[in-house]
């Protein structure tokens, strides 16, 4: 996939915050030991491969603009890699970064084009609707 002018990932190292890396025993919510902020992976050449298959939402959407960069967000936008669900991962200490104006906007026109849209926060989950609604998914 080519790059898109203007979505580097820059400073942003959400995902090596939010999500869980079971080769690293990394649990969601709490920083990888190898993430050096800014500076990225510190064992990138070497990193595992649920890392390299990886690929930020933000960064493939040239509709999703830089106000929705995972790191001003609190949200990461991705697809389920084992289902055909839209996630939205939220750091678990801030659960409902989901629900600001412009990531919901989002999730629920993703709702509308017909995916099951899942916010997660660490164990807890809503899912989004079409129509507007939210309920706790378990």
């Amino acid at each position: 996939m080519l790059d898109i002018p203007g979505k580097a990932c820059g400073p942003c190292a959400f995902c090596c915050k939010v999500l869980e890396i079971d080769e690293f025993d990394k649990r969601a919510g709490v920083w990888c030991a190898h993430c050096q902020g800014a500076a990225g992976c510190g064992v990138y050449a070497t990193r595992p491969q649920v890392c390299r298959d990886y690929y930020c939402r933000w960064k493939e959407e040239r509709e999703l603009g830089p106000q929705l960069r995972p790191d001003r967000v609190g949200t990461l936008l991705m697809d389920d890699p084992d289902s055909d669900e839209y996630h939205a991962v939220c750091d678990p200490e801030k659960p409902f970064s989901w629900r600001n104006q412009l990531v919901f906007k989002h999730l629920v026109s993703e709702a509308k084009a017909g995916r099951i849209v899942v916010a997660k926060a660490g164990l807890r989950a809503w899912r989004v609707f079409a129509d507007g609604s939210w309920r706790e998914w378990v």
